[in-house]
């Protein structure tokens, strides 16, 4: 069974009234469960869960500890296109927005790529609109080999691809995936994306599994935070996590929490969400996964970034920039979305230390499938 025969047995407004209707036992019990099932995520994320914020954090803290060490692993986006053709209604590439496009040349991405080496980064995700006569498969191999002897885990958020498209980045050096489905609600999803190759639903939901097939060793997860209502949202991307990690056991699965940014074109979230609940779903989520990854993006304040890091996050970005040539060029008049927090590198790296945390900059390389092979 995949992931698209599960969602399809769920109605997303029966799922919130049943969240919405759950009571303080019901967090009890679920603070109490060895390894918490979907009905208590559903619990964790209720209304009533929201007077249990602290044990829900305290709990949150101890599992990330017990699993993940003091480690937060550092990483950035590196933007190689802002070309597109959809028409997602939230993001500043969207094809009806009248801004400056440029997809970067090889030349161009090592550029970018050696600005971000020399930072100490090692991990890094390509980050691209969707625009085949731009970018397709051939060009972002391309784009991964050129760069692959700089970092050592590479992954890409792009458009949806076939598995063979997955297994012919897995061959060019990309070992990484991140796909949002921005919304798990078919009738909003269809509101948000009115035309373009994003349309596809299922389509899109079925990408982490064609991911996993084909090899990937990472696969991060998430919804666009502030289009349907966060509860409901965040339930089913703790089922899609859950049935991933079950389904591709070899893959590592992380879950981010990207939430609605100003971006050209204007939108406003529909349904926004206020930092309490933000923390509360964080928690939640961690409770539900413990051997997930929790990223955290610069499209958060420091000062929440800083206050986060204990509840359970073990991956960050840097020192981001979301436009092509940002790095070397420092030109940023293209970006998807405004970063909020504008730190450098070397001052996460040094707030991350002064929590008391290791600030990761390398936690994998492919010398271990030699040795795995050998």
């Amino acid at each position: 069974m995949n992931f698209l025969d599960i969602i399809d047995q769920y109605d997303p407004r029966q799922v919130q009234a049943q969240i919405e209707a759950k009571t303080a036992a019901d967090v009890e019990r679920a603070l109490a469960a060895e390894r918490p099932r979907p009905d208590d995520l559903m619990a964790l994320l209720s209304p009533a869960a929201e007077g249990y914020l602290e044990t829900m954090a305290a709990k949150a803290h101890k599992v990330t500890r017990q699993r993940f060490g003091n480690n937060i692993l550092l990483y950035a986006p590196l933007y190689i296109s802002n070309e597109c053709n959809n028409g997602c209604r939230y993001c500043g590439f969207s094809a009806t927005n009248k801004v400056p496009r440029r997809t970067l040349s090889l030349d161009e991405i090592e550029r970018e790529a050696a600005v971000l080496h020399d930072q100490g980064f090692r991990h890094i995700l390509l980050v691209t609109g969707e625009l085949p006569k731009a970018v397709d498969n051939d060009y972002l191999a391309a784009a991964a080999r050129r760069i692959r002897h700089l970092f050592s885990s590479i992954s890409i958020e792009v458009y949806p691809m076939e598995e063979a498209g997955y297994r012919q980045m897995v061959e060019a050096g990309v070992d990484g995936l991140t796909i949002y489905q921005e919304t798990f609600d078919r009738v909003l999803y269809e509101q948000m994306h009115p035309f373009g190759k994003k349309r596809d639903y299922d389509f899109r939901l079925g990408t982490p599994e064609r991911g996993g097939a084909a090899g990937l060793r990472r696969i991060g997860l998430g919804f666009l935070l502030g289009l349907g209502p966060h509860r409901s949202e965040a339930f089913f991307l703790g089922l899609h996590a859950l049935h991933l990690s079950r389904h591709h056991w070899r893959t590592q699965v992380s879950v981010s929490f990207p939430r609605i940014r100003p971006a050209d074109g204007g939108f406003q979230p529909l349904n926004p969400v206020s930092d309490r609940h933000f923390v509360q779903m964080i928690c939640a989520l961690r409770l539900l996964l413990p051997d997930a990854g929790l990223v955290l993006s610069t499209r958060e304040s420091a000062e929440l970034r800083d206050n986060l890091i204990p509840l359970g996050i073990t991956q960050m970005s840097a020192g981001s920039c979301t436009a092509p040539g940002g790095y070397a060029e420092d030109d940023h008049s293209t970006q998807q979305f405004a970063i909020d927090d504008d730190r450098s590198p070397d001052e996460v790296c040094r707030l991350i230390r002064a929590k008391g945390y290791e600030a990761v900059w390398k936690d994998w390389d492919s010398a271990f499938l030699d040795r795995e092979a050998g």
